[in-house]
């Protein structure tokens, strides 16, 4: 959600070329293992750096932990526990290589340690290796149904892929079994308020708080105002209500490769400026906006995470009575109300995916129309053949992301798919990689992000960048630290699909199912 003007260790995807090796390790499991442990010279006290460790964890004091875990794995270098806690550490800290090549041998040589697999599995999330992973997690279940972390793994990727109700059960089990691990809760917590299960993800996040470890005073600072929030939607009546027409065709003006929607709120005459945005998990109203039609602030609490500037903004809730889109009236629309930073043309809010997602929604750059048909009365057939299908997923914070494929890497990345965005993103890590950093470009660019602005950013001229079957060649992109994106994110995320490469289509995203339908306005240039 930024708009554009001239002006370390993560993860590098292609190390899962090597997740074949996931099938063969999967291959022995109907034998069992004769090898016997060393047994450790100082197992009580390798025992008890593995406890204060896990201790620390609940605290997110991870460097700590990773200091006390590498010193278990010195004082015994043939016990596995200590390696799988460590591999589960660099894997919270966002290390992905170290914990893959620490956890797969580990994985190879004991086909009954469950709690390797499970590990393993987290590490193959949070690189968006969804398949690999629910192997590893159906395998461990298996031989352990006390395996929390692999009930925990298969809700975390139901989440990802919007099934909801079985995201909660596989959390709710994972929690049964281990009823103080505030992750399960968070997720729970996460999931309840996606589902609208209002109350339940309020009493859920008190519980985190409660269980929770964590010195870190800003998260929870966040988390408070998020229950009051939450509470307050709780009370209220049904959100997102829909009235009217059971089709809309809005007209938009395409403005720096973004979508600007005319809309109304609140009963009222003036015509807004909204962006249409799919990198925005809500709606968004800006400061000087909300002012001018007294939208009043419900809570606020804590920072969110955006691009541009210092990386936060202030999280202040409000609430639009109504919104107008057309023809179709959506009454009780959750906001957040931030000031907007701009590059000599001023908007009014931003239309986020939790508003847009009670439609099929269709954005066609083509004829710079969008186009709400309500869900529930929709009977339109697509035509289009099967493979212009694109699988989506959710991320944790909302974003809807995709597998893309950039020429000279050979696994795909996951990449937010976002018409706020005026141009495409690549992550610092990415660019720094060799295969990339080749294709620098003279310009640099101001970016204008959520959280402020940050001057001469290098840009990068892709040449090639592919979403499934669609291809376009010379894609220009800037390249940004999406650390921030990240930590929120639940899996990695390596770039943003932005207005340059989606203008050259119409896209229909069908929220219930997962996906979305690409329709080249002009043939890829593959």
């Amino acid at each position: 959600m930024y708009y554009t003007r001239s002006g370390a260790n993560s993860f590098d995807h292609s190390v899962f070329l090597r997740t074949i090796l996931i099938t063969f390790i999967l291959s022995f499991l109907h034998l069992t293992t004769n090898a016997t442990a060393t047994a450790a010279t100082t197992p009580n006290d390798v025992r008890e750096l593995i406890k204060k460790a896990a201790k620390l964890v609940r605290r997110a004091e991870l460097v700590k932990a990773e200091e006390l875990l590498r010193k278990a794995v010195a004082l015994d270098a043939t016990r596995s526990d200590a390696k799988v806690e460590l591999g589960f550490v660099l894997t919270k800290q966002r290390r992905l290589i170290e914990a893959y090549d620490l956890l797969l041998p580990i994985a190879q040589t004991e086909p009954k340690n469950t709690r390797a697999y499970a590990v393993l599995g987290t590490t193959l999330i949070a690189a968006g290796r969804f398949e690999d992973a629910k192997k590893l997690f159906y395998t461990a279940i298996t031989n352990n149904k006390k395996e929390h972390l692999a009930w925990a793994g298969y809700g975390m990727v139901d989440f990802y892929e919007n099934r909801l109700t079985e995201s909660l059960d596989n959390l709710s089990e994972a929690a049964y079994r281990a009823p103080n691990e505030p992750d399960y809760v968070f997720a729970i917590a996460q999931i309840s308020a996606r589902s609208e299960r209002y109350k339940a993800a309020a009493d859920a996040y008190k519980r985190f708080l409660q269980i929770s470890e964590s010195t870190d005073a800003d998260r929870r600072a966040r988390i408070k105002g998020l229950i009051e929030f939450l509470g307050y939607l709780g009370q209220s009546s049904t959100l997102y209500s829909l009235s009217g027409a059971d089709r809309s065709i809005i007209p938009f003006e395409l403005v720096g490769n973004r979508p600007v929607i005319k809309l109304k709120v609140n009963g009222r005459s003036e015509v807004l400026r909204f962006v249409l945005d799919t990198g925005s998990g809500i709606s968004v109203v800006s400061n000087k906006t909300a002012k001018r039609l007294k939208i009043k602030p419900i809570t606020k609490g804590g920072y969110a995470r955006g691009l541009g500037g210092d990386g936060k903004f202030e999280i202040v809730y409000g609430m639009l009575r109504e919104v107008t889109l057309g023809s179709v009236m959506m009454r009780n629309v959750p906001v957040y109300m931030r000031d907007f930073y701009h590059a000599g043309y001023e908007i009014d809010g931003y239309i986020g995916l939790a508003l847009i997602s009670k439609f099929l929604t269709t954005i066609d750059y083509g004829n710079s129309t969008m186009s709400l048909t309500k869900r529930e009365t929709d009977v339109r057939q697509f035509t289009e053949s099967r493979e212009l299908s694109l699988p989506l997923r959710l991320t944790s914070s909302g974003f809807l992301s995709g597998e893309v494929q950039l020429e000279g890497i050979a696994t795909p990345l996951n990449f937010i798919v976002d018409t706020g965005a005026s141009i495409s993103v690549i992550s610092d890590e990415v660019a720094k990689d060799d295969r990339i950093s080749q294709f620098a470009a003279g310009e640099k660019l101001t970016v204008i992000g959520s959280a402020g602005i940050t001057d001469d950013k290098q840009t990068y001229k892709l040449p090639k960048v592919s979403f499934g079957n669609h291809t376009r060649k010379d894609v220009m992109a800037v390249a940004l630290d999406l650390g921030l994106i990240n930590e929120a994110s639940g899996f990695e995320q390596a770039g943003i699909l932005g207005g340059n490469f989606l203008k050259n289509y119409r896209l229909t995203f069908d929220f219930k199912n997962s996906k979305v339908i690409f329709v080249p306005l002009k043939p890829d240039n593959d």
